[in-house]
């Protein structure tokens, strides 16, 4: 008996673990309005970021980001926003000059939930198969986002 209660809770956990490595079945919104899945992404590798345009460190982290997508054809770079307007985050891009591909909107913060972010900047790296393989909290240097 012992044993096999063992047995079941060690399988409980191993699922529980695996549920929250893998890439979260969440739709957002793109900057067109339209619905995308999180999943639609997978295939390759994805660098998830998540950022807000009053967010300091996530404002010094842009250009980093940015550079890293142009040198980086081969690795998706999806950059959601948290709980703003697309017209003030399309205001951001704009007056900064940031030129960033897959800008999405989470207007509820969903993901940031689903993946246990607690602040911002929260950026994910997962696996072609959609399984995270590192997360970093805070702002990205040039030296952190290569080495991740």
């Amino acid at each position: 008996i012992t044993g096999l209660a063992f047995w079941a809770l060690t399988s409980l956990s191993l699922t529980l673990y695996e549920k929250g490595t893998h890439l979260p079945d969440i739709a957002l919104r793109n900057a067109n309005g339209e619905t995308v899945q999180l999943a639609d992404y997978k295939g390759g590798p994805l660098v998830i970021n998540l950022w807000a345009t009053w967010c300091p460190p996530c404002r010094r982290e842009m250009p980093v980001l940015e550079s890293a997508q142009r040198q980086r054809p081969d690795v998706t770079f999806l950059f959601v926003n948290q709980a703003e307007s697309m017209q003030s985050v399309a205001t951001y891009l704009a007056t900064q000059g940031l030129n960033l591909d897959n800008v999405l909107f989470d207007a509820s913060g969903r993901l940031g939930q689903a993946v246990g972010s607690m602040a911002l900047p929260t950026t994910l790296f997962y696996q072609p198969d959609g399984r995270l393989i590192n997360s970093h909290l805070g702002e990205l240097s040039q030296a952190s986002l290569a080495r991740a």
